[in-house]
This record gives structure tokens, C-alpha cells and sequence, in this order.
């Protein structure tokens, strides 16, 4: 029996004691302890990792004041590589309280709720503690022990809240006697939403204070490992803190511990017998760079694993789309300018855009410049590095998309804004020189709507078809059919009144491979419609006024020709 492949799973303690597949990550403990950060900031894309490689420092460094359950997370590193990295590593485990907190769950609708679930989740962690420090109560005021129990029962305020990590800290040094380990998790996520959300100022003063407290001159604190997607700028969050190291997907230290190395990947893909697909899982999965590292979206390739397990010849899925926030995305879309709608339709076509790195930003920055946006693509995993180079004094990047599966997500958001977008338009003019016959107006029509939209060109024939389908959809007098799902080998698309008595239409859709080639593909396809008799469908419903269109497209340039469906 092969090990389950951990899909949701991102407790380390899980993992290992029910024996799911685990891909060893232990050595970032060893380049942890080596390069001694007191305040750490790992920022890598959604679903690369953090969650688990936090837990796993957590089970390392932890003592639980029980030495069962010490003795019990010693073992869960037995077999793994930091085992063998010497006394100087394996002797921090077992030795220091941790503090862990995730943030996920601030991601809210309203301030009020986010921050009771900030409440909730702090007072969870301080419960899970309460047993040492009411065995230590003598060590501490009673100032501060009624603190720490109305944080842990979740009746403080949230004043009291922004204060509970020095609090904790602080308690434990005196009952312990030692240094506290604080992991925080996704450290962003109430940011991101509260910028969607509509409040951002709110959620920012919160947070900057909660790690002023926690993290500037805290005297008990051991160290301290924030996880996120974005670094943000110090002055709006992290003000003060001098002593915090930033380790981004630029930075060449810690580059292979988020996120499979492609020797892990070709590991897994043997374990489970389907080598056979790594070329498919390289062009849909692989493509980000962090540091001088290539890695995959470790999610992707584990759903795809699990997929592959129950089918060899299992297509691949954009899996991420499901589990990331695409906010950003869709927020680019909706205030693209011109500009950018042909930057956008560079990158789909497999180009490239040189951008200037600006790692400390706020969301409010995001639509400032054009290079803050792309900056924010870049560090959410949405593109990646092909190359960096330097110009004094700063860093560029010549960016580009990662893989098939973003490129899968861009599309998809591309064709939700554009159905949007046309439900907003009137197209009765469209529909009326459609009924007349006059192909060129048609064509000059759809070419005014091909200009403000934003085209991907490789998936040109599905684009094109969505496009034209979306738009003759509006008419309230008119049934539109797409053929194309269903590869029967009728028209692309016949457009029908409810009555007999009314109009129909066929239209067949051609994508030329240069501007040249319009005319003749448009000819090409009014003419297969004829060959190929698709009109017949429409003569045996009982339809008798039937026209047909030929269409062609190049980029955002379009050739229509028309003929009426009498002639055989």
C-alpha cells in the first residue's frame, strides 16, 4: 500500500502519525537556527507550504511541560533529515513555549467580525496554554493572571487583544522560565480582505499595534516566524521593528523549503508509479522561481497526484484557482485601462513585462502605478521571474506567466468580466443589422467590442466563440445554440427566434493566422456552412428565413460574410 498523498492536511502531527506522504522539509529548522533572524517574514504565494513548515517548527520547538507529549513530538522527527544535522539543531527541540496563531480566519465581511474571530483565535491558543500557567499562578500578578484567563475565556476587549502576544510572552517567561518561539500564520489575509472589504485603515491600526506589542522590544521573546503572502511596508504594519528579516521570493536563502524542487517532484511521480505524466505535470504546475530555486505549486502537484492514482490518463485542472483568492485578479481586470488590457494580452501570449521591484507597499498602493500592480501579481505567484537584473539603484524583473494553470486562471477571470461586462450593453443595433444582412457594419460592430476587451490568442478559436456566443445572448427575441461543446459537427453557433414564423441564423467561425488571411477565412467559412449543409437542422424544425454568416478573427480585427440560407 502506497502512503496517502496529505491532501488538506497541514498539521505536521497528522501527517506523520497516520502516515501520509510527507516530502521532507526539516532542514528549514537547520538554515532557521543558522542565520539566527529574531523576527522572521517569509512571503510565498498562497497554498506553498507556510501553514505546514509552521506546524512542524511548532512540534519542534515546543515544550509542553509533559514529557509524554514531549517525548511523543521527539519522535515525530525521527526518520527526517534534521535528525542528522547534529546536537547543535536537536538540542532546541522540546525547549521553548510557542505561541501559534493563523489568521485565516479574519478573512471576514465586516471589522467587527473579523476581529472577533482575531479574538477567538488568540483565545484559543491562550487556553491551550492555560493548564501550564495555572500550575505557575504563583509566579505571576494577579494583574496578570486575570489578563491571561479573560484573553483565554474570550472576554477581553480589543484593546486587551492587541496587547495578549507580549502578555503571553511574558507570562511564560516567568512561569517557564524560558523565551517564547511565536509562529503567526497568513499574517495578511485580514489585509487583503479588509482592502476588498472596504476596511483597511480599521484592520491596519489593529494589526500595527498587535505587532508593535508583540514583536518590538519584547524581551521575552526567543524568535519569532511571520508567514504571508505580501510583504508589507514597515510603516504601515511592522513599524520599529529594526530587527525584522524578510525573506521573499527573491531572496536566494530558504528558496527550497516552500514549495517541491522538481528531484521532489520526479520522487513522488515514481513512488506512485506515474512518471509517465511529469511532462504534463511540468507545464501545468512548475515555472516559479523563489531565489535561484525552480519549484512547483506543491498543492497542484498533489492534487494532481491524487488524480493520476485513480487515472493514468487523468487530465489536469487548475486546482489553485479553488483555494487562492483571485481579489486581485479580478480587481485588475475591472481597472484596466488600455495599457493595461495590452499588457495583459502580452502575457498570455507566452511574452514578458519588465517591472522594477517595490517589495514595501500597501494595498492602497496597488492601482498608484502600473508597477505596483504587477508587483502584487508577482509576489502572489500570479507571474514569476524569468530573469533579474540591476540598474542603479534598483532591481528589475522581466516577469511572465508561471504555467498552464495560471494562465488558466487569467483566462477564466478574463471570460467572467467579459460575460459581465456585455450583460451591461445593449446590442439591439447589433441584432438589427444582423437581420439586414449588412456584414460590414456587423464586422466594424464587433470589431469596436474586440478593441476594449482583453483577448487571449493561444486559446484564440474558445476566446473568439465566447466572445461572439456572449454577445448575441443578450437579445431577449432570440434563442442562441453553441455547437462547439458538443463536437457533432454542426455550425459553431445558430441563433433562432421562438417562432417558426421569425428568423434564424447560422454562423461559423474561423480564426485566421495572419491579418491577411481575414477575407479568404471568412469566404471559407460562409461556405462550409453551405457544404457542409448545417442550415438543415433548422429547415427540419420549420424554420424557412434563414441566414448565414462567415467569421473570421485576427487578433482584434474581425471579417464577417453573409449569404442567405435559400441558396444550395
Amino acid at each position: 500500500m502506497k502512503k496517502a498523498l496529505p491532501i488538506g492536511v497541514e498539521n505536521f502531527e497528522d501527517i506523520i502519525n497516520n502516515e501520509y506522504c510527507y516530502v521532507d522539509k526539516t532542514m528549514f529548522i537547520k538554515e532557521l537556527l543558522d542565520l539566527k533572524g529574531k523576527v522572521n517574514l517569509f512571503t510565498r504565494p498562497r497554498r506553498f507550504g507556510k501553514t505546514l513548515n509552521l506546524s512542524m517548527l511548532r512540534y519542534f520547538f515546543e515544550d509542553t511541560k509533559d514529557e509524554r507529549r514531549n517525548a511523543g513530538n521527539r519522535e515525530l522527527f525521527r526518520n527526517l533529515k534534521i535528525m542528522e544535522a547534529g546536537e547543535a539543531y536537536t538540542g532546541q527541540m522540546g525547549k521553548y513555549p510557542v505561541f501559534s496563531l493563523t489568521l485565516k480566519s479574519a478573512k471576514q465581511k465586516d471589522y467587527n467580525m473579523a476581529i472577533y474571530m482575531i479574538r477567538n483565535a488568540v483565545g484559543t491558543e491562550f487556553e491551550r496554554h492555560r493548564a501550564i500557567v495555572e500550575a505557575g499562578k504563583e509566579a505571576l500578578s494577579s494583574a496578570e493572571y486575570a489578563q491571561y484567563i479573560e484573553i483565554a475565556e474570550e472576554k477581553a476587549g480589543e484593546v486587551e487583544v492587541q496587547n495578549a502576544l507580549r502578555l503571553f510572552c511574558q507570562c511564560m517567561y516567568k512561569v517557564m522560565d524560558k523565551n517564547t518561539v511565536v509562529l503567526l500564520d497568513e499574517y495578511d489575509v485580514p489585509l487583503e480582505n479588509a482592502y476588498f472589504r472596504g476596511y483597511y485603515g480599521e484592520m491596519v491600526d489593529f494589526l500595527r499595534a498587535f505587532f508593535e506589542a508583540g514583536l518590538k522590544t519584547n524581551d521575552y521573546l526567543q524568535l519569532a516566524v511571520i508567514t504571508g503572502c505580501l510583504r508589507i511596508s514597515k510603516e504601515s504594519i511592522f513599524t520599529g521593528l529594526n530587527h525584522l528579516n524578510i525573506i521573499s521570493i527573491l531572496n536566494k536563502k530558504y528558496s527550497e523549503h516552500f514549495g517541491f524542487t522538481e528531484a521532489e517532484v520526479l520522487r513522488l511521480m515514481t513512488y506512485y508509479g506515474v512518471e509517465s505524466r511529469f511532462a504534463t505535470m511540468k507545464e501545468w504546475y512548475d515555472g516559479y522561481t523563489f531565489g535561484n530555486a525552480e519549484v512547483y505549486n506543491p498543492w497542484s502537484v498533489i492534487k494532481f497526484l491524487y488524480d493520476l492514482q485513480g487515472d493514468i490518463d487523468a487530465y489536469p485542472h487548475p486546482y489553485w484557482i479553488n483555494t487562492s483568492s483571485n481579489d486581485i485578479i479580478k480587481d485588475m481586470i475591472a481597472h484596466a485601462d488600455r495599457e493595461t488590457k495590452g499588457q495583459i494580452e502580452t502575457l498570455l501570449s507566452g511574452g514578458t513585462l519588465d517591472i522594477q521591484v517595490h517589495e514595501e507597499i500597501t494595498y492602497e498602493d496597488m492601482h498608484e502605478k502600473g508597477e505596483n500592480l504587477w508587483n502584487f501579481l508577482y509576489f502572489t505567484g500570479y507571474l514569476t521571474k524569468r530573469e533579474e537584473y540591476f540598474i542603479e539603484p534598483s532591481i528589475f524583473l522581466r516577469a511572465g506567466i508561471p504555467n498552464v494553470e495560471v494562465k488558466t486562471i487569467y483566462q477564466n477571470t478574463i471570460m467572467g468580466w467579459l460575460r459581465k461586462r456585455i450583460e451591461k450593453q445593449d446590442f439591439r443595433d447589433l441584432y438589427r443589422v444582423m437581420e439586414e444582412g449588412d456584414a460590414e457594419k456587423m464586422g466594424e460592430m464587433l470589431n469596436e467590442q474586440l478593441f476594449s476587451t482583453i483577448s487571449f490568442y493561444d486559446g484564440a478559436e474558445n476566446f473568439y466563440h465566447g466572445f461572439l456566443a456572449g454577445i448575441l445572448s443578450q437579445s431577449e427575441n432570440y434563442l442562441v445554440k453553441s455547437n462547439r461543446e458538443s463536437g457533432n459537427g454542426r455550425s459553431d453557433i445558430m441563433v433562432r427566434s421562438p417562432s417558426l414564423r421569425g428568423r434564424a441564423f447560422v454562423l461559423e467561425l474561423k480564426v485566421s493566422d495572419s491579418i491577411d488571411n481575414l477575407e479568404a477565412d471568412a469566404e471559407k467559412a460562409l461556405k462550409q456552412i453551405y457544404d457542409n449543409k448545417y442550415m438543415d437542422e433548422l429547415r427540419t424544425e420549420g424554420y424557412r428565413k434563414i441566414d448565414c454568416y462567415g467569421i473570421s478573427f485576427y487578433r482584434k480585427d474581425c471579417e464577417v460574410r453573409f449569404g442567405s440560407g435559400i441558396y444550395e
